[in-house]
């Protein structure tokens, strides 16, 4: 049986599947649907064009509007490892995509570049560990295009844990030296050179899109209208990830593998979650406000509908399902500023970084693992009061060389940071740095800024409002239909869906129950 309308074409395909009725009954699938890059406004800007699973998340179910990836350094890595973990990135270790999974000793299988990943920097527990705990027969299939996306919703289970890589989906050696035969098989079918060289063409009518389609700024000036052709033979398999039918792939390979490993089927849940990455990539070259995001969107409601009908036969005994985002994005600084005459811009610190490495080697013949990311400078602390450097008076000097840059909103030191208010960027910054991670100063840009090394792109990891807010919502089995604006946090999904199954978390959790969801 493999009978999904998804990919084009790239596998085999044939007519979606019915939905059948939901029971109301503990259901027999968990569904977590993360769109990286999701931003909060997005189901409610389009609202009146979905006709697929946007519709059904936003108008069938529990419906958060202002959810919150509710920390600073709002990437994808940290972002996943709220979700059903119900803890903050101080308390899941994953504070930075450059420190999430990246592991050389688990290479991925199969592939030519085979790039280590896995979740050993994630501490604690997640949903899967809590439903393990309760039945050991638990099954867990997590599948994206992005290596940090598929893991750290599951956090260290060793559980079905796929993404994309070198023009096929795999795992690394964390999970297993093998990969199954589904897999394989799947991979054997994918022909990308039927699309090789084709276009991206709008879903609907070009008087559908309020959005113009003529900003030189957008994709670093490149290729910014449409339609938009998609690479030829000898680059398919590397650049596919930054064009829509990617996810429709990521959907079709979850749903051969909710098939061929039986989820859903027995008496007690199992745990599905998909991550769809491809808004993320357009949204970097686009930015939230362009029509190639807004007909990525489009394409995905399609797809999540047909994927939504299809888990519906599939699992037969009923599901709970969950969308939301890892992050959203604020407006590209050329757009903010050129159309909407907002302040914005881009802040960059330069050499700065490497020239204080080489300040601090030059003198103390040793280096000090110096890196800025986001705003957070991070160093070997121990090491530098191992050789007598005053950390606290370093860290107050380098926190006002960053405050010089007029984009600079705010600047902590470790000191200053415990002294600051519950809210606004100190209470951001403590939700992200765990207790004792090297770190000198961490820096929050203004509204509408975005931290940038260069060039064109959209950046999400300033904490910006844009950046945090993200959809929440939940529909299936006992769910009940309203639409809930007071906000709600990504910690809250894992203890509210255990809530629902009736599981207990095995450690405290940041999050909270939200009683809008488990009690109608």
């Amino acid at each position: 049986m493999n009978r999904y309308i998804l990919a084009a074409g790239l596998v085999a395909a044939s007519a979606p599947l019915p939905a059948r009725a939901q029971t109301q009954h503990q259901p027999a699938l968990v569904v977590l649907i993360v769109v990286d890059q999701m931003r909060g406004d997005y189901l409610d800007r389009y609202a009146a064009q979905w006709t697929g699973g946007f519709k059904r998340f936003r108008e069938t179910g529990t419906f958060f509007p202002h959810g919150r990836q509710d920390h600073a350094s709002t990437e994808t890595a940290p972002g996943h490892s709220t979700i059903l973990s119900g803890r903050e990135p101080a308390h899941t270790g994953i504070i930075l995509n450059n420190r999430g999974v990246q592991d050389p000793t688990s290479p991925a299988l199969g592939v030519p570049d085979p790039q280590g990943s896995s979740p050993r920097r994630f501490q604690g527990t997640t949903l899967y560990d809590w439903l393990v705990a309760r039945d050991p027969d638990t099954r867990v299939l997590s599948v994206s295009r992005k290596d940090r996306g598929a893991i750290f919703p599951v956090g260290r289970g060793r559980g079905s844990v796929y993404w994309y890589l070198g023009g096929q989906f795999t795992t690394s050696r964390y999970y297993s030296d093998t990969l199954p035969p589904w897999v394989t098989v799947f991979n054997s079918r994918l022909d990308l050179n039927r699309i090789a060289g084709s276009t991206w063409n709008l879903l609907l009518p070009e008087s559908a899109y309020a959005e113009p389609d003529s900003f030189a700024f957008e994709n670093a000036g490149s290729d910014f209208t449409f339609p938009h052709q998609l690479p030829g033979p000898d680059a398919i398999a590397k650049r596919i990830t930054s064009y829509p039918v990617m996810d429709s792939l990521t959907l079709a390979f979850a749903l051969t593998g909710v098939e061929k490993m039986g989820l859903g089927r027995r008496g007690s849940p199992d745990l599905l979650v998909v991550s769809l990455s491809t808004t993320d990539a357009i949204g970097h070259a686009y930015g939230p406000d362009s029509r190639e995001i807004h007909d990525q969107l489009l394409h995905v409601d399609r797809w999540l509908g047909q994927f939504l009908d299809s888990l519906g036969v599939l699992a037969p005994g009923g599901m709970v399902a969950v969308l939301t985002g890892d992050h959203g994005i604020v407006s590209l600084p050329e757009y903010a500023v050129l159309v909407r005459h907002q302040r914005a811009g881009r802040v960059g610190m330069g050499s700065f970084p490497k020239d204080l490495e080489a300040e601090l080697e030059a003198r103390y013949h040793v280096g000090f693992d110096l890196s800025f990311d986001n705003g957070l400078l991070s160093a070997d602390v121990d090491a530098l009061r191992a050789r007598g450097v005053n950390v606290d008076s370093l860290a107050g000097a380098l926190a006002a060389r960053i405050q010089s840059n007029p984009g600079v909103a705010q600047v902590f030191t470790p000191a200053t940071l415990m002294q600051g208010p519950d809210t606004g960027a100190a209470a951001l910054w403590r939700r992200l740095i765990p207790s004792g991670y090297g770190w000198l100063a961490a820096a929050s840009v203004r509204p509408g800024y975005v931290w940038s090394s260069g060039g064109l792109s959209d950046e999400h990891g300033s904490g910006n409002a844009e950046d945090i807010e993200v959809p929440i919502a939940f529909f299936g089995s006992g769910v009940p239909v309203k639409r809930v604006d007071r906000p709600a946090r990504t910690v809250d999904i894992g203890p509210t869906l255990a809530a629902l199954l009736g599981v207990k978390p095995t450690e405290p959790l940041d999050g909270a129950v939200l009683q809008e969801v488990v009690r109608p």
